[in-house]
């Protein structure tokens, strides 16, 4: 018997893996958000409390994402049905309301293109993509089992992606909307040193770009 082909993870900078699936919010696919930016993450399982930590504070920021015409969508094995009876709970017990789809991946099937199942093979890891509205993948990073991750880093770096596509600049370690920042050539080096912009080496150089979205 043949075996199936060995799909290989996406690199920044490369088109996210399609994928069509049972959500919360009925049948998903990648494209529903093209034209959009998009968080896709993934974590262990329902109804456990790091996870639930997780969810809830994503969906506290919702908005926030939202004004950055950014969606957001959850992935984990657990059926559809299971997502929404914690999604309830959460409104019950923590007063949060997760408006956002969750995908269910039982097979762990989409979790294998984007290379997010754990080393146990049972369940996903805590993995997270950031995908841009041409459905690039422009950042990742993942978690163990045991660490949450933090959603004010998430919103952070969307702001700091959407500055660099703005205003053609880098953003340094913490950069936050109105920081000054490295400026970059069309040719992706960065600029001579310029005194006038207050930094001390040619390496870092900065200008001040427009605020992200």
């Amino acid at each position: 018997m043949a075996l199936p082909p060995v799909l290989a993870p996406p690199r920044i900078g490369e088109v996210a893996p399609a994928f069509t699936g049972a959500s919360t919010h009925g049948p998903i696919s990648l494209d529903t958000f093209r034209g959009h930016w998009l968080v896709f993450f993934a974590y262990p399982a329902d109804f456990t409390p790091v996870c639930s930590s997780e969810m809830a504070r994503f969906a506290q920021t919702a908005s926030d994402f939202r004004a950055l015409d950014c969606r957001l969508l959850g992935l984990s094995i657990d059926s559809a049905g299971t997502h929404a009876a914690w999604r309830a709970s959460l409104k019950r017990e923590f007063g949060v309301s997760v408006d956002f789809p969750i995908l269910e991946d039982p097979s762990l099937r989409i979790a294998r293109a984007y290379d997010m199942e754990s080393a146990r093979g049972s369940e996903t890891e805590r993995a997270l993509f950031v995908i841009d509205p041409r459905g690039v993948v422009r950042a990742m990073h993942r978690y163990p089992c045991e660490a949450g991750r933090s959603v004010a880093e998430v919103l952070r770096l969307v702001r700091a992606l959407q500055a660099a596509d703005k205003a053609h600049v880098a953003t340094p370690e913490g950069w936050q909307a109105g920081d000054w920042t490295p400026a970059v050539e069309p040719g992706g080096r960065l600029t001579a040193e310029d005194p006038g912009q207050g930094c001390v080496e040619w390496y870092s150089y900065c200008t001040q770009p427009p605020a992200a979205p």
